[in-house]
């Protein structure tokens, strides 16, 4: 699929949003890139192993919290972007679309905390990305047709409190992503597939 016909699919949907005016905020950039072969890649971080993220560690998409001063949700994932990996998106991107709100989750207990993913489409040759190591330990261009592989679905395992928890989740070159990235992404790839579960 290329990205005309995935900004196509995205520009058809209206995407759902989450009635709590009063949570915190955050925004997190899915950027794309047309392969030669016909494939679409996606940029996935590694983050920094920090004390006090909930996230500390985990695969995720580049973003963060809303600042005060970030006119909009959408500045912020350019923002955040732009700090964690080096990547102007108002200069190499062109913003399609949000996806839908989701609830962010902690260690099985929700947060107050709802994050938008917005779609990025690269429209020229990046820089390459220079990783800011206080946030991100490392960063990856992942083909979508590799997670759309059925031998890509797998599940996380997770300990907590004495209890054992198994999360659905992607396997790609020795890299876990779960969670809310998985969530992300699994609603994605029902859109581009053009399966998306009724709402």
């Amino acid at each position: 699929m290329t990205l005309a016909e995935i900004e196509a699919r995205l520009r058809q949907r209206r995407a759902a949003e989450l009635a709590s005016p009063t949570s915190r905020r955050a925004a997190v950039s899915l950027v794309l890139q047309e392969h030669a072969d016909d494939d679409v890649d996606f940029l996935l971080i590694h983050r920094a192993e920090r004390h006090g993220d909930p996230w500390s560690g985990q695969m995720a998409l580049p973003g963060g919290k809303h600042h005060p001063d970030d006119p909009d949700l959408v500045s912020t994932a350019i923002r955040e972007t732009r700090e964690e990996v080096g990547l102007d998106l108002e200069r190499h991107a062109r913003t399609v679309a949000p996806l839908d709100e989701i609830q962010a989750v902690s260690r099985t207990v929700a947060v107050d905390l709802i994050i938008t993913p917005y779609v990025h489409l690269l429209e020229s040759e990046p820089p390459a990305l220079t990783i800011n190591p206080g946030e991100v330990q490392g960063a990856l261009w992942v083909p979508l047709s590799q997670l759309a592989r059925a031998d890509a679905r797998t599940t996380f395992e997770y300990e907590l409190g004495g209890r054992r928890f198994s999360f659905p989740a992607f396997a790609h070159r020795g890299y876990t992503i779960w969670g809310l990235t998985y969530r992300i992404l699994s609603q994605f790839l029902q859109i581009v597939a053009g399966d998306e579960r009724s709402r």
